[in-house]
């Protein structure tokens, strides 16, 4: 064959072969490709949840995955809450290569291909941490379902919100376990992005719930929580200065937080600012 009909044509074969390429490496922070999520593993969400401490779900649309638990809300393509426990004992170094983001095949309505966020400009920010997950491949290759992330602006990602995330880790250890309930307010005009018009959250909340000087739900005990919203933008201000009631959140987001908590105890924490029993350290 002659070489001027050669090359246009290997041209044409390198062409359509990186584009199809997309279809299968995730070019965020040049990841690795990872085994696919098991089917099960040694550890269960009921074994590491109490159902007790989860919202209630504005779109009925709940989903148990082994490591968290989330409320999906489609019209959204994001998560409404993720809810999990994170046990002084989950608190590792352990370091696993980074996975790629896959969809969540446990939502029905399937939730948002990792694409939508590609040149959007926000960083693909995960609602239950993988650093809060490193206890094991398998929870820390679950918290890279798109279920699990919500568009987040890359410096309040990395800066406001890292700090809290941070700072939940401390509280981890020094109560010996922590509830954690976290994700945008899906409220307001937002902006969105990629083809299936993933909203843009304007604020993020996280609820921190401490339990460990308390009895079973229905007894007597001593619950405390502590709660923030904050802005989805660079911020070098301390994530205290954005310390809100529950009450505050449920008002924004219209979830109940905590409903199958006993009135008196469900009243009283969510209520309540209390910064000092959280000791500002």
């Amino acid at each position: 064959m002659n070489r001027k009909y050669i090359y246009p044509i290997v041209i044409i074969i390198v062409t359509v072969a990186l584009y199809y390429a997309d279809d299968f490496i995730n070019w965020e922070n040049d990841a690795p490709i990872s085994k696919p999520l098991p089917a099960n593993t040694t550890r269960t969400n009921s074994e590491e949840f109490d159902d007790t401490f989860l919202p209630s779900s504005t779109t009925g649309a709940i989903v148990k995955h082994n490591f968290f638990t989330l409320s999906y809300s489609e019209k959204d393509e994001q998560a409404e809450w993720v809810a999990y426990e994170l046990k002084r004992k989950d608190l590792s170094k352990n370091e696993y290569d980074r996975p790629y983001f896959i969809q969540d095949k446990s939502v029905k309505t399937k939730s948002a291909d990792w694409r939508n966020y590609k040149n959007s400009g926000y960083d693909r920010g995960h609602q239950c941490p993988a650093g809060d997950r490193r206890m094991s491949f398998e929870a820390y290759n679950e918290t890279f379902l798109t279920s699990n992330i919500s568009p987040q602006d890359h410096d309040f990602n990395a800066g406001i919100w890292n700090r809290l995330e941070q700072k939940v880790r401390f509280w981890a250890e020094k109560y010996d376990g922590v509830y954690v309930v976290t994700g945008g307010v899906l409220k307001g005009n937002m902006k969105t992005i990629g083809d299936e018009k993933v909203s843009v959250p304007n604020e993020f909340y996280k609820i921190v719930v401490d339990v460990s000087d308390a009895v079973p739900a229905g007894r007597q005990g001593t619950y405390k929580a502590i709660a923030f919203v904050i802005p989805n933008k660079p911020s070098s201000e301390s994530f205290y200065e954005y310390a809100v009631s529950i009450d505050e959140i449920e008002a924004k987001t219209g979830i109940d937080f905590f409903p199958k908590l006993p009135d008196s105890i469900e009243n009283s924490m969510e209520n309540t600012i209390d910064l000092k029993a959280w000791a500002k350290k």
